[in-house]
């Protein structure tokens, strides 16, 4: 019979490392949550963003004016903002290998897709990485509404869905600059009801979303200015959100605050995230039981997120649904550097080069390019997703390639392969792996096959 620890490991984190040993027990999972909850030394803060902003204009007024150095100058901040985005990608991969249990960098992959921000260019994708260290890990055991709030505000979100340019039109700004107003965005409020809440099809209306972008006018972003509200780009008056008056005063940040608060409250709000949290990390269609009893903890508690994850923790349906997820290809390549024994220094030492093409590359060519989701509502969960002919041959290129190089010199293929699934092998693995003609193809079958791809 498989452990609990294994179990858990398999289920809710990135798999087991030789290198380490999970917890024991549903308490000892839900409480090495706390380890993620803390920022990562190489993370990347909105302060130091705003000041690499600040830096480049600069730089930007320089370069208009040539002066001298000012191209090479400008090449170094470059290549320093490169390294930084780097630097957070090798972070994240190093912590997923490093976590005891897995479960809390699971957690922050989560959250971090259920408030999808996408990248694409230098500053996107470092607005990303500070939202992750700021917005997402400080909350993984908090309240729900302080995460949703931390995440709405954040300027990721704010320049993501287009509200950093929302101006009401009857905001003090709007009527000093009537030409260069840009009225309003109702992007940011759908999703807030519809994907970071209530869910679609809850019992909303229009009219909802469009007093909620009234009530949201206010929030931007400058890179000169502290802060993420200006009350001058807001819409004065009142507004009306699922039957409740906010605002109606001078614009402040308390009001979004509060609409957050009852939005995060909302019992359509606790079903929806207990079904999305089911749905991923249990089973693409959950059972209607563990839905409720997640909606249950949610609504008893408050909004408790280590409720929730402790809930979860506990879970029966982590044996009864085993291996009834895909890993999606991250969790794909974390599991592998875990399997394959790596630790986090050396994850984080991976020169630039073997971070592409060992990582990087392909997550891209499995259909999760980093930072790349292919909408607000993040990346898929059904295995029929994950299961292209190219993402499933670029898996068993990968284990067939890169291992040799990442774990040199491998391990036995008959040892590996019951570090890496303990004893939930399937018997045709079990007979396949020791009659591999070389080490390097018993390790192969292991990362490839469908005991290790799914969880």
């Amino acid at each position: 019979m498989t452990s609990y620890a294994h179990l858990a490991a398999l289920r809710l984190g990135y798999g087991l490392s030789p290198r380490l040993t999970p917890p024991p027990d549903p308490a000892g999972v839900a409480a090495s949550v706390a380890a993620a909850t803390t920022p990562d030394p190489q993370g990347v803060t909105l302060d130091q963003v705003r000041d690499w902003q600040k830096t480049a204009q600069l730089l930007k007024r320089d370069l208009r004016q040539d002066r001298p150095d000012a191209r090479q100058a400008d090449r170094r901040h470059r290549q320093a903002l490169r390294g930084a985005v780097t630097a957070a990608i090798r972070g994240r991969f190093a912590r997923a290998v490093d976590d005891p249990s897995g479960f809390g960098e699971r957690l922050v992959a989560f959250w971090a897709d259920h408030f999808t921000v996408r990248g694409g260019t230098v500053y996107l994708d470092l607005f990303g990485v500070s939202m992750v260290e700021e917005a997402i890990r400080p909350h993984l055991t908090g309240r729900y509404a302080d995460l949703m709030f931390a995440a709405e505000t954040h300027p990721a979100m704010l320049r993501f869905l287009d509200q950093a340019r929302a101006v009401g039109p009857n905001s003090v700004e709007a009527r000093k600059n009537p030409k260069r107003a840009t009225g309003l965005n109702e992007n940011h409020a759908r999703e807030m009801i519809e994907l970071h809440s209530l869910g679609v099809g809850a019992a909303y209306s229009q009219r909802d979303v469009e007093q909620l972008a009234e009530l949201l006018t206010g929030l931007t972003y400058n890179p000169r200015q502290p802060g993420v509200f200006r009350p001058s780009r807001a819409e004065p008056g009142a507004e009306t959100v699922l039957g409740r008056d906010y605002g109606g005063g001078k614009p402040s940040l308390d009001d979004i605050r509060a609409v957050i608060d009852a939005l995060a409250g909302h019992e359509a709000t606790a079903r929806h995230l207990a079904r999305k949290m089911a749905v991923h990390f249990i089973a693409d269609d959950p059972p209607a039981a563990l839905v409720d009893r997640l909606t249950g903890v949610f609504v008893d508690s408050g909004g408790d997120l280590g409720a929730m994850n402790l809930a979860l923790a506990e879970a029966p349906e982590l044996e009864t649904h085993f291996r009834a997820k895909m890993r999606q290809p991250f969790e794909f390549l974390a599991a592998s550097l875990r399997a394959l024994g790596l630790d986090g220094a050396r994850v984080r030492a991976m020169p630039g080069r073997d971070l592409q093409t060992v990582l990087l590359q392909p997550l891209a060519v499995m259909g999760q390019p980093w930072v790349g989701p292919p909408g607000p509502d993040g990346w898929p969960e059904e295995a029929a997703a994950w299961a292209s002919p190219q993402g499933l041959a670029m898996r068993i290129s990968w284990a067939m390639s890169h291992p040799e190089r990442l774990a040199a010199p491998l391990p036995d293929a008959r040892a590996f392969l019951r570090s890496t699934l303990a004893d939930t092998a399937s018997g045709s693995l079990e007979w396949a792996v020791p009659r591999a003609e070389s080490q390097v193809e018993g390790i192969a079958l292991v990362l490839a096959s469908a005991d290790f791809n799914r969880r």
